[in-house]
């Protein structure tokens, strides 16, 4: 796996944009991510629609080497960690966090994180529904209401269109990042992306496997 980083500076803070889809937050030793959805791919099966073979496996193994080379000790996870029901996704999870004993993890709920009490207290974290730690308020989806912070957000799965030679486009995930809000793309591979959605004033960063592009 190729890890490509650009360094950005918010509020006096370095963040560390990857091209897997998280950011390192190094003061706080954190990673931050945002749409999992563990649990998408078994829920589908279950209602008769092939997918592919992998797909959890792939998004854990990514997060796993992310982990790695960091050396972080702890995970944001802002919103839909989880995808719905509860499903043989959970068990594939729960066997990938017993090799990181260790390792903190802060849940913000987003609006698929719907599992019940007692399937969420097999597994060690804290779960909130928004978390504040200064200079940001991390939450799933951004609402007017935290214009006067600097949000930390998901949800809307956001990603550039551009356009090539002919009639030819590319789409690509991207951080959309401006003077009050970052919104982080959706860490899950299996997941749409959202070019119609961008917040005034935003500069997006996407990126493939070998680069990372302003725009």
């Amino acid at each position: 796996m190729n890890i490509i980083t650009e360094n950005i500076s918010v509020k006096n803070e370095t963040l560390t944009l990857t091209n897997q889809r998280a950011i390192y937050w190094k003061r706080e030793n954190a990673l931050i991510l945002s749409d999992v959805h563990i649990g998408k791919t078994a829920h589908f099966r279950k209602h008769g629609i092939p997918m592919p073979d992998g797909v959890l496996q792939n998004d854990l193994e990514r997060l796993k080497q992310l982990i790695l080379y960091f050396k972080a000790q702890k995970l944001l996870i802002v919103g839909d960690l989880f995808h719905a029901e509860a499903n043989v996704d959970m068990d594939t999870f729960q066997l990938w966090l017993n090799q990181f004993e260790d390792l903190q993890i802060v849940l913000i709920k987003g609006n698929h994180d719907r599992l019940s009490k007692n399937i969420v207290s097999k597994f060690d974290f804290e779960i909130e529904k928004e978390l504040e730690i200064s200079p940001f308020t991390f939450v799933h989806e951004h609402l007017k209401k935290h214009s006067e912070q600097f949000a930390i957000s998901g949800h809307t799965h956001p990603g550039v269109r551009i356009k090539g030679k002919g009639k030819q486009f590319l789409k690509l995930p991207c951080f959309q990042v401006s003077e009050h809000q970052i919104i982080l793309p959706a860490f899950s591979l299996f997941t749409g992306l959202n070019t119609r959605s961008q917040p005034k004033d935003s500069v997006c960063y996407a990126f493939t496997d070998t680069s990372i592009f302003k725009f």
